[in-house]
């Protein structure tokens, strides 16, 4: 049995992590810090840990020697303990921002801030096991991923490698989840509720991972996105309009499903949604709510160069949590599906 802390248990992702660890069989929670609840039972934040865990939480100071670390700490926050972190632990899965770019550059851009340990860039691969297992067999710290990021690049990661498409223009419909627990005037129930709201039309800093991981063999993508908030708790929905090149006119759906199948085929967590007839033709996250999995579709617009991709998971699973464990496995040898392998629920 492997120790593993999580370090920022108090938010939604911290309490997604607790409950994934707390139901694995090969690791042991040791810690969880909260730095505003250190001393509070953690189900008194995750009321449906009740009866699972007597963990209470502690404060970064007290943090002990562990195995595995999981800083689900906000962006910033990671990056200048580093040092810190890695003296106590042997392996670190960081979910947030901090190390999932390769180019310090890129941070005073999209996150606005200077890099303060960019020596360590190098030293994280992007905990993303659908592109980098093999990395991650090897690797002692990984990055967690962007949620947006995350739906968009299992979507197009296939297509962008085979050269078939050239510009992509994206729209991402997320839920309220994806804010954070952190409360705002945004998040308050009479602002929140029914909205339909387009809140980063163009330059989510999500971009960022999507041009990084999607540039194949020198090939930057030509990829435009927007985000919009509608009423769900968790979910992220893509729908990626996608305009094929002179040599990706030439696909047709079963063209499209090859491609698709040659990528995840043996994917444990990535699924191939499309069908002629019901309700649940195309991926949606509702279903997904709980999940590891991401559902993919697509629909060749007959007749023109567009090929429309459509994508769903759960933000704080698939987009979070779920792949942060799954890297986990993969870096630790564990079987990949371990403790994750919920299908979710329906009706929810």
């Amino acid at each position: 049995m492997l120790n593993v802390s999580i370090v920022g248990a108090s938010g939604y992702v911290g309490g997604e992590l607790l409950r994934l660890l707390l139901d694995h069989p090969e690791v042991e929670v040791k810690q969880a810090t909260s730095e505003s609840y250190a001393g509070q039972p953690a189900h008194f934040l995750h009321p449906n840990l009740r009866g699972r865990t007597s963990l209470c939480l502690v404060s970064l100071q007290e943090l002990e020697p562990c195995d595995v670390l999981f800083a689900a700490l906000p962006h910033g926050q990671v990056a200048p303990r580093i040092e810190e972190f890695a003296a106590v632990a042997e392996r670190i899965v960081d979910l947030s921002a901090d190390f999932r770019l390769h180019d310090p550059a890129d941070y005073p851009r999209w996150y606005g801030w200077e890099h303060p340990a960019p020596q360590w860039l190098p030293r994280f691969v992007y905990g993303l096991p659908e592109l980098h297992r093999e990395a991650l067999r090897e690797a002692r710290y990984a990055s967690g991923v962007g949620c947006n990021a995350t739906v968009i690049n299992l979507a197009l990661w296939p297509l962008y490698r085979a050269g078939v498409i050239g510009k992509t223009v994206v729209e991402v419909k997320v839920g309220s989840s994806e804010g954070g627990a952190k409360l705002t005037r945004a998040s308050h129930h009479s602002e929140r509720s029914h909205v339909v709201r387009s809140y980063a039309p163009t330059t989510h800093r999500h971009l960022a991972e999507m041009l990084q991981e999607l540039t194949d063999d020198g090939r930057r993508p030509d990829i435009h996105m927007s985000v919009t908030s509608v009423e769900l708790v968790r979910g992220a929905l893509a729908t990626a309009h996608c305009f094929l090149t002179e040599d990706g006119w030439r696909l047709g759906e079963k063209d499209v499903w090859q491609l698709y199948r040659q990528a995840y085929g043996d994917e444990p967590f990535v699924r191939i949604v499309k069908y002629r007839r019901g309700f649940y033709r195309y991926p949606e996250p509702k279903i997904l709510a709980g999940s590891n999995y991401c559902d993919i579709g697509f629909e060749r617009e007959e007749g023109s160069d567009r090929l429309v991709v459509i994508s769903a998971l759960d933000n704080l699973m698939k987009g979070a949590a779920g792949t942060a464990v799954q890297a986990m496995n993969v870096m630790c040898g564990f079987p990949e599906t371990t403790g994750l392998e919920f299908p979710g629920l329906h009706p929810i």
